[in-house]
């Protein structure tokens, strides 16, 4: 099986090297990365052209945001599953493919998650918060669940069958999708629990008020454009989900594996 990583990256000069890295210290052997870069002008491009050795394929053009920069990775992608790695991310060991790999091998799934961390963006290596997403279940996204979008791998076969991601949605483009295809159309989905993905603090849906407003409205239409009823307070429940991020304590978390030592602190190993 071979898995398609795929980063979206507009004007990320100073992180992006750390995630192309990242995707090349992965040592499960049949993957490839992809970069979309939509017309950055920060030095992104120069940073992506100094380790081509490590990218599969790159597209850059102007795009409509993040989602339809996912949805070009998508289109381009060779491999049987896909998954993101956006450019402020980094995978939490150099294993992460593997058990991604592993999960599909072993289990007849659809698309998998696992967990994640959120770290200091100065300062990768230090934890924020930690988000333990656990065990499927569908009538969790009507509490206002959702499993961690940067950890989510698909087959590519489910994107074809029953679409990619709105652009329409903006922010909440990945929460529409989700609900689509793991409650609407029920595909099978399993759960690694094991942390995956580094991502840096912040996050356009919560950048501003005015973005968490919209996000909350967009909420809601992913239930409504499904032909399905919006849960009952879901912009209550939705943000209260997140609170056990905030209270798991650290000691927790798992102690964290050494990556290839070719890769220093500085890029946030």
């Amino acid at each position: 099986m071979k898995i398609s990583v795929i980063t979206a990256v507009y004007n990320r000069a100073p992180t992006i090297a750390a995630t192309i890295e990242s995707v090349a210290s992965q040592i499960a052997t049949d993957h490839e990365h992809i970069v979309v870069d939509g017309m950055s002008t920060d030095g992104t491009a120069d940073v992506i052209a100094a380790n081509m050795s490590n990218i599969a394929k790159t597209i850059r053009e102007p795009d409509e945001g993040i989602y339809d920069a996912l949805n070009k990775g998508i289109r381009a992608a060779t491999g049987d599953v896909v998954g993101f790695l956006h450019a402020d991310d980094m995978f939490y060991s150099h294993d992460a493919l593997q058990h991604v790999a592993d999960i599909f091998a072993r289990e007849n799934v659809d698309a998998i998650y696992g967990d994640l961390v959120y770290v200091d963006a100065a300062t990768p290596n230090r934890v924020i918060r930690y988000w333990k997403s656990g065990q499927f279940n569908t009538g969790r996204f009507r509490r206002g669940w959702m499993p961690p979008h940067p950890t989510v791998y698909v087959r590519k076969s489910i994107y074809e069958k029953f679409g990619m991601y709105l652009t329409t949605f903006g922010s909440a483009a990945d929460y529409e999708c989700m609900v689509r295809l793991m409650y609407h159309h029920q595909i099978r989905v399993g759960y690694i629990p094991e942390i995956l993905v580094k991502m840096r603090v912040g996050g356009e849906s919560n950048a501003t008020l005015k973005n968490r407003i919209t996000a909350n409205r967009d909420d809601r239409r992913a239930w409504t454009v499904n032909g399905l009823r919006p849960p009952w307070g879901l912009r209550l429940t939705k943000p209260l989900s997140k609170l056990p991020q905030f209270l798991m304590p650290k000691r927790f978390i798992p102690e964290h594996v050494p990556l290839n030592p070719r890769f220093n602190n500085e890029n946030g190993f």
